[in-house]
């Protein structure tokens, strides 16, 4: 199967590849072109995922096609982004019909969850791997970064953290546990949401903002590092799942929120009152 048999069979009649709000010209030209409204900017990102490095090989293209865009709207999120467009440059070993329909239609669901249009790519023959640039939208001036945190304001996170460390051994092969267990975790490793309505909130209201992707303590280090500030973590405080604290125990479960990466969950940072007016609007 050439490359253009390929891109128009698994996904140029994709729905995802069917257009959106903001894209002017989609997949199949030379080049795709997005509107940008007046007063706002395009906020641009790119993610690239290798087989056995940032996922096991093989594993199942459906679950793998989900993963692979969230990673990368994940940070559109943490800008407080709303999601456009999406480019995708496909690396593979071989060509093989089952995988890519899999493959496609995890993708699609990614992106009619995240609201995000297929405009373009590239396919070549080689190790697998994947690279994402999604492109979003955002009012100018308002977007979140990760420079402007001050002293005194509360470190927040979005959501449980360390459950795709704990899916992890699972994902492995290295471990194996109860469903009741497993499947929340694994779930969460396979299909981040990425936290596209809650980065929208913050606006205006935190002073800064990042996906946690490399670990809680880690990211944490970047924001300081941008902000010039110091952070404190309250190891008592860290939201963790039921399922993470019967796999790991509580210790091993807050271990694993600490350090544990591809969390996908939004930190950020922001004023007490703002934080009061944050849950006023119904964030828990």
């Amino acid at each position: 199967m050439g490359e253009f048999e390929l891109i128009r069979n698994f996904f140029a009649a994709a729905p995802c590849a069917q257009g959106g709000e903001g894209v002017a010209l989609g997949i199949g030209d030379d080049c795709a072109l997005l509107a940008v409204p007046s007063g706002e900017q395009l906020a641009i990102s790119t993610d690239t995922l290798v087989a056995g490095v940032h996922f096991a090989d093989p594993c199942d293209p459906f679950l793998l096609g989900q993963r692979s865009l969230a990673v990368a709207v994940s940070d559109l999120a943490a800008m407080g982004a709303t999601p456009v467009a999406f480019t995708l440059a496909l690396t593979l070993p071989t060509v093989t019909a089952d995988w890519l329909q899999a493959y496609s239609r995890g993708l699609n669901l990614m992106a009619q969850r995240c609201g995000v249009a297929l405009v373009g790519g590239d396919t070549t023959r080689g190790p697998l791997s994947l690279t994402m640039t999604v492109f979003g939208r955002v009012p100018t001036g308002q977007a979140l970064t990760r420079s402007g945190a001050q002293p005194g304001d509360l470190l927040c996170v979005g959501g449980e953290l360390g459950n795709a460390a704990g899916a992890l051994p699972l994902v492995l092969g290295q471990r194996t546990a109860d469903a009741a267990i497993a499947d929340p975790l694994l779930a969460h490793y396979w299909s981040p949401q990425p936290q596209l309505a809650l980065g929208q909130a913050l606006r205006g209201k935190a002073t800064s903002a990042l996906d946690i992707s490399d670990g809680l303590l880690a990211d944490c280090g970047h924001l300081a590092l941008a902000s010039k500030v110091g952070v404190q973590v309250e190891r008592s405080k860290l939201p963790v799942s039921a399922a993470l604290v019967g796999l790991l125990g509580q210790t091993g479960a807050e271990t694993a929120a600490l350090s544990g990466g591809d969390d996908y969950v939004l930190a950020f940072t922001l004023p007490s009152v703002e934080l009061s007016s944050l849950l006023a609007d119904g964030w828990p």
